[in-house]
């Protein structure tokens, strides 16, 4: 089996989820013994079309463009027996590389006027690929792939005027959690079922309804605390005037803006393999810019975190918050605000120097 995987993502391997996806994809494809070429079209040279119509008129079947897609891919598209469409999801359907694309194969059909008693089409002048459809987005609801479902569908699927061409449809929601290390457990179930996917692909031509739940599979068990992380890195990278790419770089943690979301915060960065045999309560009396308190009982390598007061908390820390939150985003040496006084502890010594493991970056 000859395959085209195009990736339209704009972002380099590594912080592509679509590629990660799609990677993962391929393997599974590959080891099923399919040949398969990866393109990215951000590096290609793919014009729009020109809605001139010159490809079914003046030079039928070739596109008027001198371009990557009518020196190459268009024929590399036609010869192929499967093409995957790997796109982030933009505005609910797949972005404009991989629309540009889809709109230049337009040669492969004619002209003409067919219809059912239900649409109107153009005759297919050439025998056209199979597809997958892959797309990531960073939204907790399934429902946010409805549209491009549908449209999908409509093109390539069950309601196509042609010859049912959707092999399958691969859709990952909250796909940031793909590259999070506090899901990596979780991350590799769900690359690990889209390596399946592939291999099913080729085999079978059709995907399994266990792996595609696999693939779907909630990956966060809190969505809310995860969207309110993630709002503190936008607010983040605005803070600083950086982007995300540069935010990922620095290894920035978010700054928590109130002691709730500092809770959110902690609780997703601990490190359970930092906790082993440990049981204790760390006690936090916030002043200044957020007044109140919060506490976190580590026990068995789980974290509980809430606001109020410990009843015997093992470590109490009493500061400003807004100097606590330089501490922890890094922007402060916390042993040296402690020179300073700027902040004080109460109890053990040794969990405060233990924090570092206990909540990575």
């Amino acid at each position: 089996m000859k395959i085209l995987a195009l990736n339209s993502s704009p972002r380099v391997e590594g912080q592509s989820k679509t590629g990660i996806m799609l990677s993962a994809l391929v393997d599974g494809m590959r080891a099923a013994g399919a040949e398969v070429d990866e393109v990215s079209l951000s590096k290609k040279n793919i014009k729009p079309c020109a809605g001139c119509f010159s490809c079914w008129t003046k030079t039928p079947g070739s596109c008027i463009h001198k371009d990557d897609m009518s020196r190459d891919l268009f024929h590399q598209w036609l010869e192929s027996d499967l093409v995957i469409y790997a796109s982030p999801l933009y505005h609910y359907t797949v972005n404009s590389e991989m629309k540009a694309f889809i709109e230049r194969t337009l040669p492969a059909l004619e002209p003409f006027f067919l219809s059912t008693e239900s649409r109107t089409y153009h005759p297919l002048r050439s025998q056209v690929p199979k597809v997958v459809m892959l797309s990531v987005a960073g939204f907790p609801e399934n429902s946010v792939f409805d549209l491009l479902s549908s449209w999908a569908n409509f093109l390539f699927g069950r309601d196509s005027a042609h010859e049912n061409t959707l092999v399958a449809e691969i859709y990952r929601t909250m796909s940031s959690a793909l590259t999070n290390p506090y899901f990596q457990e979780k991350a590799a179930v769900v690359l690990e079922a889209t390596r399946q996917a592939g291999r099913e692909i080729v085999t079978s031509s059709a995907v399994a309804e266990e792996t595609l739940a696999q693939i779907k599979q909630p990956m966060v068990n809190d969505p809310a605390a995860f969207l309110e992380i993630g709002n503190l890195m936008w607010q983040t990278c605005i803070s600083e005037g950086i982007t995300p790419k540069q935010y990922g770089e620095k290894v920035q943690v978010p700054r928590a803006d109130s002691i709730q979301s500092y809770i959110a915060m902690m609780k997703l960065a601990f490190n359970a393999g930092s906790a082993d045999g440990l049981d204790a309560e760390i006690q936090f009396n916030f002043s200044g810019e957020n007044q109140g308190s919060c506490f976190f009982k580590i026990k068995d390598g789980v974290i509980a975190g809430r606001p109020g007061d410990a009843a015997r908390p093992n470590l109490t820390v009493s500061t400003p918050f807004e100097v606590w939150m330089d501490i922890s985003t890094g922007k402060s040496d916390g042993q040296e605000m402690l020179m300073q006084n700027k902040y004080t502890v109460e109890g053990d010594l040794e969990l405060l120097m233990q924090m570092g493991q206990l909540f990575g970056r």
